[in-house]
């Protein structure tokens, strides 16, 4: 599911305006025409995202990311280029399209579902996330304070005024929600780092997909977009991390309350279904 609003990430254009090796070749002509060619015999087509902002559909070992903004697609090419973990080989790219090769291996897991991966694959991706979160910040930066605050009042309002949760459940939430919204240290994150992202091989990453929220950030965002819904592979992850670090568990959960919060209307809108059956609507009712 893909938010093109995430908390914690950031949809501005990379600030350099140089080309990176990755954009090069997305453009590369040759490569444009060959792989075409490739999917030519593929029998089906599978949807995997389909709403009024964005397609991504699977054909063959291509996946192919149509987005109607292109500063999305900026990020995320750009993103790729720098990040220093595994990420989608760039095909090409012709706007408003983008063409990946698929990744080996499977998600670490879905939103809502029992992961089957093991405690090592789970270690594997915390330690993923702290390669990247140590690696050099991109150059353009991501939201600030006051624009996470204005949108989770925003957001409450809304669950409240249509009777989506009961007031108490969005207060509670929403005071916890306020505590991660201090000043951090930020570092390089993939603003929307959830299970279904993260690709593994037996016990081994295989890469990361879908970085058009990557900006700068608090890490403990990060960390906990890979956990939500997963609190049994919190400590998994905690482990492949690193515990040279702080990772405020605190601030984890506040975390998770202000993804969900956020992230309600947005699904609800765009056709994922009702609120009832969101799992970010089980994690806000389970909160303490």
């Amino acid at each position: 599911m893909l938010d093109p609003s995430a908390v914690g990430g950031g949809t501005r254009p990379p600030g350099s305006g140089t080309r990176s090796a990755a954009q090069s070749h997305a453009t590369n002509p040759v490569t444009s025409v060959v792989i075409p060619a490739m999917m030519a015999d593929v029998e089906e087509v599978e949807v995997v995202v389909a709403h009024n902002e964005r397609a991504t559909l699977r054909v063959g070992d291509v996946f192919l990311k149509i987005d109607a903004d292109q500063t999305r697609t900026d990020v995320e090419v750009e993103a790729m280029a720098m990040a220093p973990v595994p990420t989608p080989e760039i095909l090409w790219r012709k706007p408003p399209a983008l063409a990946l090769a698929a990744l080996p291996g499977t998600a670490l897991g879905h939103l809502g579902e029992p992961s089957t991966a093991s405690s090592a694959a789970w270690a594997a991706a915390g330690a993923a996330a702290r390669t990247l979160h140590d690696a050099p910040l991109p150059p353009w930066p991501g939201r600030s304070l006051d624009e996470l605050a204005s949108r989770l009042a925003g957001e409450c309002e809304w669950l409240v005024a249509n009777d989506v949760l009961p007031a108490d459940v969005v207060t509670r939430n929403r005071q916890l929600a306020e505590t991660a919204l201090r000043p951090w240290t930020p570092v390089f994150i993939h603003g929307d780092l959830q299970v279904d992202h993260v690709f593994v091989a037996g016990d081994e990453v295989t890469g990361v997909v879908d970085w058009s929220e990557a900006s700068q950030g608090d890490a403990l965002f990060d960390v906990a977009i890979l956990t939500l819904g997963h609190k049994e592979h919190l400590g998994d992850v905690i482990a492949g991390y690193g515990t040279d670090v702080d990772l405020d568990l605190d601030l984890i959960h506040a975390w998770w309350s202000l993804r969900c919060l956020t992230n309600v209307r947005w699904l609800a809108e765009h056709g994922y279904g009702s609120p009832e059956e969101f799992p970010e609507v089980a994690v806000l009712r389970s909160r303490p």
